[in-house]
């Protein structure tokens, strides 16, 4: 699967604890589990909480990268995606945010929620649904 500390689950599940290059959770949870076939995301962030990249494009970069590395440590990838939901700190960042979002969900656009909330010390959140790859597609 990856470099990532895995644990199964009863029930058929498996919980991605640590994805490589991804910040580590801030609380009692992992970064993923995939269970039925689909993998569910905690809300990645850019970096460690009250840090950030020095602009808010360059955050949304950074949360779209640590979701990626998340999603292969727990066998799926972008392209796989089937829901996404998004957590701004302000409503002025929609537009920048959508125009980063694009460059990495152009054409296969998923189901999104996007909501403007307080955040704990970063500009957003990200989280995800995401279908389990194939075997043969590993």
């Amino acid at each position: 699967m990856s470099t990532a500390t895995t644990a199964a689950n009863g029930g058929g599940s498996t919980r991605i604890e640590s994805a490589p290059g991804v910040p580590a959770a801030v609380g009692p949870y992992v970064q993923a589990t995939s269970a039925g076939g689909f993998v569910f995301t905690t809300g990645q962030i850019p970096a460690a909480p009250g840090q950030s990249t020095g602009t808010f494009e360059g955050d949304v970069h950074a949360t779209l990268r640590n979701l990626e590395a998340v999603l292969h440590a727990a066998g799926s990838d972008l392209d796989h995606v089937v829901k996404v939901n998004t957590y701004l700190s302000s409503p002025d960042q929609l537009a920048p945010y959508n125009q980063v979002y694009e460059s990495y969900f152009a054409g296969r656009r998923a189901a999104r929620t996007t909501v403007c909330v307080g955040l704990w010390g970063v500009t957003l959140e990200i989280d995800c649904v995401a279908v389990v790859r194939s075997e043969a597609a590993r």
